[in-house]
């Protein structure tokens, strides 16, 4: 049967309003989760056909709401009919079927008062029954001896004297960083609130708020080189902003040296052209965006549109350049990639493997990447070759995020079936299938230590974020858990390391934003906005934190521990 989901439902109807001119933050869900799924009996429906679901069932609403002689509630009418019903049929069809339904329901309500009142006297008399059955209980606990009170005595002493040797020794855990930064000892330690205290909440004068925006601003990145910040939003635009250090400690808005980057065509207010993700290639020079119309472009530090690339047909939902910047990858709804020659500004070639939408990229080298989709797959390509150079099939569902490791040696994966995975470009079968998390993991980050980086002396290892509030920490080499993460409330969406390695930063649907010490094994800070968080990026120094939220807003942190 088709079906759609209460929160699918919401996600459209939110979006409808907002688009006419409404605000309600009780359907504010995760944007870029939700787009990825939104679909109806498995596939995803074109956003032409979500906005005409949407206007029907809306009509269909406002003209029940109107009827003065309506004795039901108008959620109870909309909940007779099925998600295809709102897509094929018109309103005076739709009106025919509740009016059937509900003479039905009337019919079986009839009847339910019918067998209601007969049952009334009987469960009255059940009722006394019980009440007898009670007191003659109670007399009876009152007629307990002296010699079963001090028994109880006793055990509740006994289960006291154990609760207070466990809580003796849980107090006595503690993380202790070995020399060389490897984290912990065998067993995971779970690290949470109850660890932290007010002095790491973060001050509003250590905070930039970057206004401006007139929808939820769903990716930030920062500029490799220089001090630029760009974030991307549904309102049809990308932003650079100029992040100086004479604007710190201004509190709430200032009013920082902005550039708008505007993805219409013409139009305004339409869906198609949110900006879904952003990217900088390795100078810093070219900024790369992807939009909800399928189309990327390329722009220059200064603001100034330099080439739009055109051939998906369907939203991008990632985005990357490679390390040499000669080459922008994306994925899309439409189930292919593209590799594009930046200076040509063409197609360099469209890769077909997946049966789903493409869910993420990341380039291995400069030539040669990974793929995830919907139809649960990975693939490895390369640059002129036709076939994938590798298939990497074990995940039992949506495989939402794909990275590399620095070295490029090692990929990870997150799905929906709640496992993250490593694989080796030397098997086929995973390496490590990581399981702790209890809902669907969202994302992974690799930590940018170990071999091949700028930390070699400390352990490489791998952040996974999930939809069950919690951030895990995992110890690649052997395939455990190190540390969970438990100070969010709600989903976390992103997480990120520091440039040191020696912190990490996550973002939820909390609004809140923490940043935990790996060596001291707790949060010592955390910030909380007004809607919830999407992203979060440290700068090349590792002194500020970018997060962008649900509110419209992008926020600046200052790190200086």
């Amino acid at each position: 049967m088709t079906s759609i989901t209460s929160v699918e439902l919401n996600y459209l109807i939110f979006r409808y309003l907002q688009e006419s001119g409404f605000t309600h933050s009780a359907f504010v869900l995760g944007y870029e989760a939700s787009i990825k799924k939104c679909s109806i009996d498995g596939n995803l429906v074109p956003p032409g056909a979500l906005i005409t679901f949407v206007k029907k069932g809306l009509q269909y609403l406002e003209m029940e709401a109107n009827l003065s002689n309506s004795d039901m509630d108008v959620d109870e009418d909309f909940s007779f009919l099925q998600p295809l019903d709102l897509i094929t049929k018109d309103v005076y069809e739709l009106r025919k079927i509740i009016k059937e339904k509900r003479k039905t329901l009337h019919k079986v309500r009839d009847k339910d008062r019918e067998l209601d009142k007969e049952d009334e006297d009987e469960h009255a008399q059940i009722r006394d029954k019980e009440r007898h059955e009670e007191e003659k209980e109670h007399n009876k606990d009152k007629e307990r001896t002296e010699k079963d009170k001090d028994g109880e005595k006793q055990l509740d002493e006994q289960q006291a004297s154990r609760k207070m040797v466990i809580d003796d020794q849980e107090n006595r855990v503690q993380v202790k960083p070995e020399n060389n930064g490897v984290l912990g000892g065998p067993e995971p330690m779970d690290f949470s609130t109850a660890l932290t205290s007010q002095a790491c909440d973060i001050h509003s004068s250590e905070v930039t708020i970057l206004e401006g925006h007139t929808s939820e601003v769903c990716a930030c990145a920062w500029s490799p080189a220089g001090s630029l910040l760009a974030s991307g939003s549904g309102d049809s635009t990308a932003r650079i902003w100029t992040i100086a250090d004479n604007s710190w400690r201004s509190g709430s808005s200032a009013p920082l040296n902005v550039l708008v980057l505007k993805h219409v065509r013409g139009r305004t207010n339409e869906k198609s052209e949110d900006v879904t993700k952003l990217d900088w290639n390795g100078e810093g020079t070219q900024l790369a965006t992807g939009s909800y119309d399928g189309q990327a472009r390329i722009w220059t530090a200064n603001g100034e549109l330099r080439s739009t690339l055109s051939k998906h047909k369907g939203p991008i939902f990632s985005l990357k350049w490679n390390k040499k910047g000669d080459y922008l990858l994306t994925g899309s709804c439409d189930k292919t990639a593209i590799v594009w020659d930046v200076k040509a500004e063409e197609c360099k070639q469209q890769f077909y493997f997946h049966s789903g939408p493409t869910l993420d990229v990341d380039w291995r080298n400069n030539v040669s990447f990974a793929t995830s989709s919907t139809d649960n797959m990975i693939y490895v390509c390369k640059i002129g070759e036709i076939d994938p150079i590798k298939i990497f099939a074990g995940h039992q569902g949506e495989v939402n995020c794909v990275k590399w490791d620095p070295t490029g040696s090692l990929l990870a994966s997150c799905s929906d079936d709640i496992t993250a995975k490593i694989w080796s470009m030397k098997q086929d079968k995973f390496v490590h299938d990581l399981r702790a998390h209890s809902k669907e993991i969202y994302t992974i980050r690799w930590s940018p230590t170990g071999s091949g980086t700028s930390n070699p002396n400390q352990q490489l290892v791998l952040a996974s974020a999930s939809f069950d509030s919690t951030v895990k920490l995992w110890d690649v080499e052997h395939g455990k858990l190190l540390y969970s993460l438990n100070g969010h409330r709600e989903p976390v969406y992103s997480v990120a390391f520091s440039p040191n390695g020696e912190y990490l930063a996550s973002g939820s649907l909390d609004r809140s934003m923490h940043i935990w010490s790996l060596k001291e094994g707790k949060m010592v800070k955390t910030y909380t906005g007004n809607g919830g968080v999407f992203e979060v990026c440290w700068n090349k120094e590792g002194d500020k934190i970018a997060a962008c939220f649900a509110n419209n807003v992008v926020c600046v942190l200052d790190f200086r521990m």
